[in-house]
């Protein structure tokens, strides 16, 4: 009995042991959001450079972390509530943070704001201010429904703008700018103004903050027959990519933002459809 007792003893202490240890493939979801962060934090010191491209670098660096991170805690069975909440301080870093530092040191002519009135510097860190927060508020309430029931109609659906949707939104005009300078300086010179900047952050600000429903691709399946087609656009996509990296990245953030209200129009068709079967199936009852 005196053995037996002493068995047991000593298997929990090992079972103890085992709980206080943590598998090391558990880390490298986190290192891995550490180092978006810490793309996105470089972006911001580039743009107080006026470093633009450069910053634009970090923030895609920052945006391929962003998406390979849950990607990995999933496949190494790594996922945990440390590296969920890690990776939302990331994305307020990320995409609400560095785009509005970078969108305020470009409109207003870099670090030292050559040839641009204080007063406007004020108006258009107010406006940065505006977008950055209308991001944590999105992440916020994003993590807050997470545990809610989400009705079919919403199933391909976000509630407002994702935080790295609003990122390239707001960064677009920025992109085409710089992209098309040399090509076409009169377009570039009126992006770059900072009415039409203020504009863009504080109307992608309230997209993300707002309930309208943005596409979701994560649920979106393709047909046999569609298959071919989709394959050569994503193809022409990869080809346009090679060619000129920047403008199709622009190009691409344009047609995003025009996806808004057709969006729209097809969510209001599925929730009309929703609607409409429930009301069928009480009448039948």
């Amino acid at each position: 009995m005196g053995k037996f007792r002493l068995r047991g003893r000593r298997r929990r202490r090992h079972e103890g042991v085992r709980a206080e240890r943590i598998p090391l493939r558990a880390i490298v979801p986190n290192l891995i959001t550490s180092t978006a962060a810490c793309a996105g934090i470089t972006s911001i010191s580039l743009s107080s450079e006026g470093r633009f491209v450069e910053a634009l670098v970090a923030l895609l660096v920052a945006c391929i972390c962003d998406g390979m991170d849950g990607r990995v805690a999933r496949l190494l069975k790594a996922a945990s509530k440390l590296g969920a909440e890690l990776d939302s301080l990331a994305d307020f870093v990320n995409f609400g943070v560095a785009p509005a530092m970078f969108m305020f040191y470009w409109l207003t002519g870099g670090p030292l704001h050559d040839g641009v009135s204080p007063y406007v510097v004020r108006v258009v860190l107010g406006c940065a201010l505006f977008y950055a927060l209308c991001d944590c508020f999105r992440l916020a309430r994003f993590n807050t429904m997470l545990e809610q029931p989400t009705l079919p109609y919403w199933k391909h659906f976000f509630t407002g703008v994702p935080a790295p949707g609003g990122c390239w939104m707001v960064l677009t005009p920025a992109i085409l700018a710089l992209t098309l300078k040399s090509r076409a300086p009169a377009f570039s010179s009126f992006v770059q103004r900072p009415a039409f900047g203020m504009a863009m952050l504080l109307f992608v600000g309230m997209l993300m903050a707002s309930r309208l429903p943005t596409i979701s691709l994560k649920s979106v399946h393709i047909r046999r027959g569609a298959l071919p087609y989709v394959m050569a656009g994503l193809l022409l996509l990869l080809a346009c990519l090679f060619m000129d990296f920047w403008l199709t990245l622009g190009v691409a953030g344009a047609i995003y933002i025009l996806t808004v209200p057709l969006t729209g129009i097809v969510f209001l068709k599925g929730r009309t459809k929703y609607e409409r079967g429930l009301t069928d199936e009480a009448n039948k009852g």
